[in-house]
């Protein structure tokens, strides 16, 4: 574990920490340039639950998805306050996932973390008409993205499933793979409101659930393990929603209280192109919430989202990592998590239930600057 910044304190004692990123505030925040927008994110977090023993880990944004002129966010600087806290640090876990673990021991001092992020985002495509000069990654840096995770295994029904559907689809090249597949999720899965937060994530239980149904992170997950199983580096990029959506979707925005509206996406490598962004769960989410009673597959609306989200994406959204199997630094109970995208905590009394912040307490607010 590399840690990033690190304040050891007395439990009575308050603290405020930073961390800023140099070289990146200026060209990031400059109104309106190049397309950038500028956000605060501001997680507030309360353990109602004192204990002689508190803790919470909260996910921090990437400091930068994409590279040079394809940059589409940039994290802008970190600011932090946990009164009574007895530990905060900002530390670099698995796979690279970013997160501020706090801890209290102090029953009688507030169990409280402010955390405040500053983005900056600007809206993300990719013209796959013609192959463009990116760099491109190499076998070691792909291999990571190509190998099973516990959630997205690349045999049994997963792999099964993936080449038979680049078989039905005469596919070659990795964007003919990634575009059957992505076809193939948006025509046979469902979207399921009753799921909830966005999901498990577990694409075998999808394929053998019955109903090939779940949520963002169940179906873009989905799209991640057989893009894997037919020889397709691809990654989920869990994040959170940050604002309305400016091509008039309600269901694919949302602005202010962002408490409940974390949202994974998804991306693959291809050859002379580089990373592509894709996110099939969100066109089965305006064909099921964008009006009462839902959209048929027909309508303009989704017609028009379904090919927008094979090769771009709106950045009224943050990302925070792409980790999977993600264990916490210092947790008592030491088995991993799927993925990290919701604040996570725990008191002596175990783990909190990080898909209810009424019952957790903690809200995340949005707010452009």
């Amino acid at each position: 574990m590399q840690r990033r910044h690190f304040l050891q304190l007395s439990a009575a004692t308050p603290f405020a920490g930073a961390l800023a990123l140099p070289g990146i505030a200026s060209a990031a925040t400059s109104p309106a340039a190049d397309g950038w927008r500028t956000y605060d994110i501001t997680t507030q977090i309360d353990l109602a639950e004192r204990t002689t023993l508190g803790r919470v880990w909260v996910p921090l944004p990437a400091r930068q998805l994409g590279t040079g002129d394809h940059a589409h966010q940039r994290l802008v600087d970190t600011r932090f306050e946990a009164p009574g806290a007895q530990r905060a640090e900002i530390v670099t876990g698995t796979g690279g996932a970013q997160m501020l673990a706090v801890q209290w021991a102090n029953t009688s001092a507030p169990q409280q973390v402010k955390l405040v992020n500053r983005v900056a985002l600007r809206d993300r495509a990719t013209d796959l008409g013609q192959q463009t000069a990116v760099r491109a990654a190499s076998a070691a840096e792909l291999r990571p993205w190509l190998q099973p995770s516990s959630l997205k295994p690349t045999d049994g029904v997963v792999g099964e499933t993936a080449r038979k559907i680049v078989a039905d689809a005469g596919a070659r090249t990795d964007i003919e793979k990634a575009k059957a597949i992505y076809d193939w999720i948006v025509a046979n899965c469902q979207r399921v409101g009753s799921v909830r937060g966005c999901g498990t994530g577990d694409a075998a239980y999808v394929l053998t659930s019955g109903n090939l149904g779940g949520k963002c992170a169940d179906l873009n997950g989905l799209f991640v393990a057989l893009a894997r199983s037919s020889g397709v580096p691809a990654r989920d990029v869990y994040g959170v929603r940050v604002d309305d959506s400016a091509h008039g979707y309600k269901s694919m925005g949302k602005s202010g209280d962002i408490s409940r509206a974390q949202h994974c996406r998804a991306e693959f490598y291809a050859q002379g192109y580089g990373w592509v962004p894709v996110d099939p769960a969100d066109v089965r989410k305006v064909m099921l919430e964008e009006v009462a009673g839902g959209l048929p597959k027909t309508d303009a609306r989704v017609r028009a989202a379904n090919a927008m989200l094979f090769g771009a994406w709106e950045m009224n959204w943050m990302g925070y990592n792409s980790a999977e199997d993600v264990r916490l630094p210092g947790a008592q109970q030491t088995a991993p998590i799927g993925f990290l995208m919701y604040p996570n905590g725990e008191t002596a009394n175990g783990r909190l239930d990080s898909l209810d912040p009424a019952t957790f307490r903690y809200t995340i607010q949005s707010a452009r600057v």
